[in-house]
């Protein structure tokens, strides 16, 4: 199955000068997970429903990355979209997504960075309006950037996430622990929008991805019995269960 990542993965490969060489590029991946295929995880992908959106704007080579936690926020919440940022022009498709009136977007944001006036705590849509996240995927350097030369985004409210957490992402350093990965900052807005099934799947999608990950690249099996693996079991047999009552 395809989703809005994989897609710009495969535009930004088609438009490559040249194959772009990840760290371990020697291991053979999952197509699909972009994980090692003694570790595929596919099987484990959680199948939720969520009333938000996710609009991912990319810096350049994030979709081409195998240790990419947008991806995984595409694996989970089905209306996800992802586009490419540029400093000079943007997508006309972005720009219709955020004026769609279906959606409320916020974009996801230190309120720092942001005028007072844009920053917002909660997630309070307006009537007959759905919630769309706007993530800035790229380093942290990267997205300070596209945040100040995005004027395309200066109008939408900055929502200014307080959770008092410690990155449990592992697969790149950060000088800093409350830097999230976007995946956990995907499922932050989630649980603030009310999806908790959606924000739990996608937390445990990410652990048990890193966890898979990981063990490839050290060569040990994934623990299948831990925290994130039986939350993943839970939410297919539920999900199981459903379908037959149905």
């Amino acid at each position: 199955m395809s989703h809005a990542v994989a897609r710009l993965r495969n535009a930004r490969q088609a438009r490559a000068a040249k194959p772009f060489v990840a760290r371990g590029s020697r291991t053979t991946r999952c197509e699909r997970c972009r994980v090692a295929q003694s570790h595929c995880l596919c099987d484990l992908r959680p199948s939720v429903d969520a009333r938000s959106g996710m609009c991912l704007i990319m810096h350049d080579i994030e979709p081409l990355k195998p240790s990419n936690t947008g991806w995984l926020i595409a694996d989970v919440v089905g209306d996800t979209h992802a586009f490419g940022w540029q400093r000079t022009e943007v997508d006309p498709t972005l720009t219709a997504l955020l004026a769609d009136p279906g959606y409320q977007p916020f974009l996801v944001f230190p309120g720092e960075y942001a005028e007072a006036g844009r920053v917002v705590e909660e997630v309070s849509p307006a009537p007959g309006k759905r919630p769309l996240f706007v993530l800035l995927d790229a380093t942290w350097t990267e997205a300070r950037k596209m945040f100040r030369k995005s004027p395309y985004l200066d109008g939408l409210p900055v929502l200014s996430l307080q959770a008092e957490v410690v990155s449990r992402y592992r697969l790149r350093r950060s000088k800093r622990s409350e830097h999230l990965c976007t995946a956990e900052v995907a499922a932050l807005c989630l649980g603030l929008a009310g999806d908790a099934s959606a924000a739990e799947a996608l937390d445990a999608w990410l652990d048990v991805f890193t966890d898979h990950y990981l063990g490839a690249k050290h060569h040990r099996l994934p623990n299948l019995d831990d925290a994130a693996h039986r939350t993943l079991a839970r939410i297919a047999q539920g999900r199981e269960s459903g379908a037959d009552a149905g």
